[in-house]
């Protein structure tokens, strides 16, 4: 897609807020199943969830994935738990259970979003493998978003997030094969690399969003489809690379991400420490993908 028309838009993706406020969000997605282990159609979830006190922060992900998109708050995991468990009770009544795991174990969950958009998304993927679709309808994430700070700050804690990204994943990792199914998706739309660093935030993330296959039209619509580890999402960063945790791992991801984001002096040390290892990222995540396969490998023997 012509630079051009994607710069001025993703100007506006890196507009940052004018304070350094401190919130944090989070996002958790669930892998549905009922009673018998089956895959539950999505209007069937929506009836089930219609009295929950959640019900306004629902969405779904293309297999019918539940998401609960939370707002800022002073105590986000007590929220989460307070919310997933009324949740979870009301949907218990109609055989519907939420499992906190990274990858659905069932290999045949059809696509049960199928707008022009994932339709056109899945179509996309199949030209390269069978990792997007597996991305689509079987994983599953714990997406942390936190105020995204003006001037060098900003920067600063946009650079950390990337370089200590695979590090992170590796950390809180519950399952190596959600890693490897996403560095198999396409390349050139989760940016695996450091692309997105080598200059100026702007112009770099429209040269990574120029150089992804174009599948649907207008700028704001492709930059939809990229899936970078860190997103800019204008006031916040949404740090996307975490395997769905439980209660444990939420908290512990909190307390560390926030510290890289809104403690000055710790940020700066981890950036010095990483920043020598931005050209070998791509190596990193690679690494990280086949490290935890291994594990996982041995775990299964």
């Amino acid at each position: 897609m012509d630079a051009m028309e994607l710069h001025p838009v993703v100007a506006g993706l890196f507009a940052r807020g004018r304070r350094r406020t401190v919130r944090v969000a989070v996002e958790q997605e669930y892998v549905v199943a009922d009673v018998d282990g089956g895959v539950v159609p999505i209007e069937r979830v929506r009836r089930a969830a219609a009295g929950a006190v959640a019900a306004p922060y629902i969405s779904f992900e293309p297999g019918g994935q539940l998401e609960l998109s939370l707002p800022p708050s002073l105590d986000p995991v007590g929220d989460l738990g307070a919310l997933t468990a009324d949740l979870r009770n009301r949907l218990s009544r109609d055989g519907i259970t939420l499992l906190t795991i990274p990858v659905d174990p069932r290999t045949d969950v059809p696509l049960q979003l199928t707008s022009s958009r994932y339709v056109a998304m899945q179509r996309h993927f199949d030209t390269i493998g069978p990792a997007g679709r597996r991305m689509m309808r079987r994983t599953a994430s714990t997406q942390i978003c936190l105020d995204w700070w003006p001037g060098a700050a900003g920067i600063e804690q946009w650079r950390v997030l990337n370089l200590a990204a695979p590090f992170l994943a590796t950390a809180f990792a519950r399952d190596g094969e959600r890693l490897s199914t996403w560095l198999d998706v396409d390349p050139t739309r989760t940016g695996f690399d450091d692309l997105v660093l080598r200059g100026d935030p702007v112009s770099s993330y429209t040269a990574f969003a120029a150089g992804a296959t174009r599948f649907l039209d207008g700028a704001a619509a492709h930059l939809s489809t990229l899936f970078p580890p860190v997103r800019p999402r204008g006031r916040y960063l949404e740090v996307r690379l975490l395997d769905a945790q439980d209660s444990v791992g939420v908290e512990r991801a909190i307390a560390v991400l926030a510290g890289l984001m809104y403690d000055d002096a710790h940020r700066r040390s981890v950036l010095r420490a990483l920043e020598p290892e931005r050209t070998r990222l791509a190596e990193h995540w690679r690494a990280a993908a086949s490290g935890l396969a291994a594990a996982r490998q041995e775990v299964a023997a």
